[in-house]
């Protein structure tokens, strides 16, 4: 079964534009055209839409994602490492992520608990983040 690019983006919800630009990224195969030019989509293209949006949901990069892809739809009987890899170093930012999230939260906890709500001119929420380091570029 054949569908336009406004069935293709609803079934796998996500919005034309979208759509168009998986196809300018190369994550989507060149659409076949009906004899008037109309691009057609299978229910394949929706899948692998489906697997781009949750791979984006899981954290993975566009680049990262083209990997996946390409693993994904080379022989399956290769071996997955390189998914493996991806996964780990994925997994490694994350927890990376994780901890600085949990750095600046403490840092707010510490910057709400010590003021005074007085005035702005003792409050330690903004002198609080007048002392905190630069962040990391």
């Amino acid at each position: 079964m054949t569908m336009t690019v406004g069935e293709l983006s609803k079934q796998a919800g996500v919005n034309l534009e979208t759509v168009r630009f998986y196809e300018k990224q190369k994550l989507l195969p060149r659409p076949e055209r009906t004899a008037g030019g109309h691009r057609v989509y299978s229910e394949a293209d929706v899948e692998r839409l489906k697997f781009i949006q949750r791979a984006k949901w899981v954290g993975f990069t566009l680049k990262e994602i083209r990997t996946l892809m390409r693993v994904r739809e080379a022989d399956p009987t290769e071996s997955c490492d390189d998914v493996m890899d991806l996964a780990r170093r994925k997994l490694a930012e994350i927890e990376d992520k994780l901890s600085e999230l949990g750095e600046m939260r403490e840092t707010l906890h510490r910057f709400i608990d010590c003021c005074p709500n007085i005035d702005a001119g003792h409050c330690q929420v903004l002198h609080g983040i007048e002392q905190v380091p630069e962040p990391k570029a």
